[in-house]
């Protein structure tokens, strides 16, 4: 019996539209916003399907169809999701995700999907995506110290 092949994606959302509105917060911050709690796997599915058909034609939906193509992990908080996809055709998904400019909900905000990683098996991808989930975030309560902190100067001996 043959196994079958897949690839793993992890994809961030990040909003780099809203960058330097908020001068209280960092770029950070910012750029890693939590996604609508109206995106859900369903829509994401049939918003990266719309966009391989678009892209690629008949060819690119039917190499999607063979596969199990489907969202392994959705997190709205962290913006983070990952896919499924049959080995032959992750490079259509990702060339989908690079050209999709905004969250696939009713009036979604303009974003930028970034694949983080692409991997062979799942918990290589879920290991990726522990630091993302579990990174500090800055409270904006808080003061926060300057972006660009002064150099100090060194001596060179002759």
């Amino acid at each position: 019996m043959v196994r079958i092949k897949e690839r793993y994606l992890l994809v961030n959302i990040l909003y780099p539209t809203e960058l330097g509105t908020r001068a209280n917060l960092p770029d950070v911050v910012v750029l890693n916003q939590p996604t609508s709690s109206e995106l859900t796997a369903v829509a994401l599915l049939r918003a990266i399907r719309a966009e391989v058909a678009a892209l690629f034609g008949d060819y690119g939906s039917g190499a999607l169809e063979g596969g199990g193509f489907s969202v392994k992990y959705l997190s709205q908080a962290t913006s983070t999701f990952i896919l499924r996809i049959a080995r032959a055709s992750y490079r259509f998904v990702w060339t989908a995700l690079t050209f999709m400019n905004s969250v696939p909900v009713k009036n979604g905000r303009p974003c930028v999907f970034r694949v983080i990683r692409v991997s062979g098996t799942i918990r290589k991808a879920e290991e990726e995506a522990i630091p993302i989930s579990s990174a500090p975030r800055p409270d904006p309560s808080k003061e926060h110290p300057p972006k660009c902190l002064p150099k100090r100067a060194t001596m060179i001996a002759t």
